[in-house]
């Protein structure tokens, strides 16, 4: 039997860590290679949906004075999620999560964020947003995550440069940067494509956060789909963890960034900056502008925007970056 287990980066305030991760009863996920050519790529994509996670597995943390220990759920996630209050340098930080089956046992190291001061935290989706993904059209998106691989893969033009930009904003040090977290809809089968193309693109690191993860190929075809009202609560999550922050929102046209970032701002009136939301059909949307003009009624500055050069010059002229 094999026993694999895959950790995410997690955060940590004053009072309390969040730190989380999946047991698998087989390779975890990101174990399969993403740089193959052709139906090796293919083949490899499919294979991480093929997993089976394992439930009621007892999974212990270790970091700094605290060790705690928890168990799995049902498909085969866990999250610690306690009080902490020990000092802690801004940056990031390694811990240890070990877990046993049977005579198996493995041990694995992940990464925690405590952020550097500032004033700025920065929420972004990936498909579509810095990830070209199709997402308007299920064939275009299944073949393109099928048949090109990790470096074949595009990014929007200048969005790095954008991203760059928000995370040095206001910090005086080289070694500082602003938070960054990416939330998507798609599963946590993916994080290790998802962690490699930013690595990639040199995107600023971040915490992820994802979709439930699937474990079967019928799941694999509805990649991306379905509800979005977990990024609704993963980024009020977000939100409420780091309540001292000013936002800055980046998502897309595609799908249903512009309402959940809508309602976003009406929750937290006084912590979102900016909304930025960037087209991705050759037309601009006419519900889109409806959603905007209210978030601007909630002094919420807006750019929707086609090329990053334009969200770019609008981050400047508000005194962003």
């Amino acid at each position: 039997m094999k026993l694999d287990l895959k950790l995410y980066r997690g955060y940590v305030n004053n009072s309390h860590l969040v730190v989380f991760g999946h047991v698998f009863e087989s390779w975890a996920p990101d174990k399969y290679r993403t740089d193959r050519r052709g139906i090796k790529h293919a083949f490899s994509i499919i294979h991480m949906f093929r997993i089976k996670p394992l439930k009621n597995i007892e999974v212990n943390l270790s970091f700094g004075k605290l060790n705690v220990t928890t168990k799995t759920l049902d498909d085969g996630y866990f999250r610690f999620d306690v009080p902490f209050f020990e000092e802690l340098e801004s940056g990031w930080h390694k811990y240890s999560v070990t877990c046993k089956l049977g005579e198996i046992g493995i041990i694995e190291q992940g990464e925690l964020l405590k952020p550097f001061e500032s004033k700025v935290g920065i929420i972004s989706d990936i498909d579509d947003t810095f990830l070209i993904s199709h997402s308007n059209s299920f064939f275009k998106k299944l073949y393109v995550m099928l048949l090109k691989n990790i470096n074949k893969r595009k990014i929007f033009d200048d969005v790095v440069k954008h991203y760059q930009h928000l995370s040095i904003a206001g910090q005086d040090s080289k070694e500082a940067s602003n938070s960054f977290f990416y939330v998507s809809s798609s599963e946590w089968n993916l994080y290790g494509f998802i962690n490699d193309f930013t690595e990639i693109h040199q995107l600023p690191k971040a915490v992820v956060k994802l979709k439930k993860i699937k474990s079967g190929i019928s799941d694999f075809l509805f990649t991306g789909r379905g509800s979005h009202d977990h990024k609704f609560e993963k980024i009020k999550d977000i939100i409420s963890f780091y309540p001292d922050l000013q936002y800055v929102l980046l998502g897309d046209d595609s799908q249903k960034d512009a309402y959940i970032y809508e309602r976003i701002c009406k929750i937290f009136p006084l912590s979102i900056k900016a909304v930025y939301l960037r087209q991705t059909g050759k037309k601009q949307k006419i519900e889109i502008y409806s959603i905007i003009k209210n978030i601007e009624s909630l002094n919420v500055s807006t750019c929707y925007f086609t090329h990053s050069d334009k969200a770019i010059l609008h981050s400047k002229n508000i005194g962003i970056i």
